[in-house]
């Protein structure tokens, strides 16, 4: 029970945390706010519960608010999945502790972005999605979102381990 009520708090989060950056939308493609949510999700309850939130977050706040636009939100909604998914299995295997928490988060985060760009290609055609979109997209516009994720995931994760939250 405790998983699912953590979730439907991520999943709010999921929508309401763009809502502060959402006045410039290039400040939230930069900050990436529904990834935090999802990341929290994945690490608190699990690979499973974090891939469901991560999913639906996007479609859901698209539906909801034409927010992010499609077809975009399809990709998105891969991507947070791949997040939730491996973060939860990694941090599940490897253990508590920062070292754990670090190694997850970043291969979540290659791994998701990774999947972006593969769905941004099945969507969109390799014509129209060059690799030089991927690197600007995945990469270079997010790099204060990435640098954000790799500062406050990890205390948040830690304080919810030190505080002994759990799902």
């Amino acid at each position: 029970m405790k998983k699912l009520v953590y979730s439907a708090m991520c999943l709010a989060l999921c929508l309401v945390l763009p809502f502060l950056t959402g006045q410039i939308p290039q400040v939230g493609s930069m900050l990436l706010p529904m990834h935090i949510p999802v990341l929290l999700c994945g690490f608190l309850c699990g690979g499973g519960w974090g891939a469901a939130v991560g999913f639906t977050a996007p479609l859901l706040r698209h539906v909801l608010f034409s927010m992010p636009p499609a077809p975009g939100c399809y990709s998105m909604a891969f991507e947070l999945a791949v997040y939730g998914l491996v973060v939860g299995l990694l941090y599940k295997r490897l253990g508590k502790g920062m070292k754990s928490i670090y190694i997850s988060l970043i291969c979540a985060m290659v791994a998701g972005r990774v999947v972006w760009g593969v769905t941004q290609v099945a969507i969109l055609g390799l014509g129209s999605f060059p690799f030089s979109a991927f690197v600007a997209g995945a990469v270079t516009s997010a790099i204060p979102g990435i640098l954000l994720q790799l500062v406050l995931i990890p205390l948040l994760v830690g304080a919810l381990d030190k505080a002994k939250i759990k799902a």
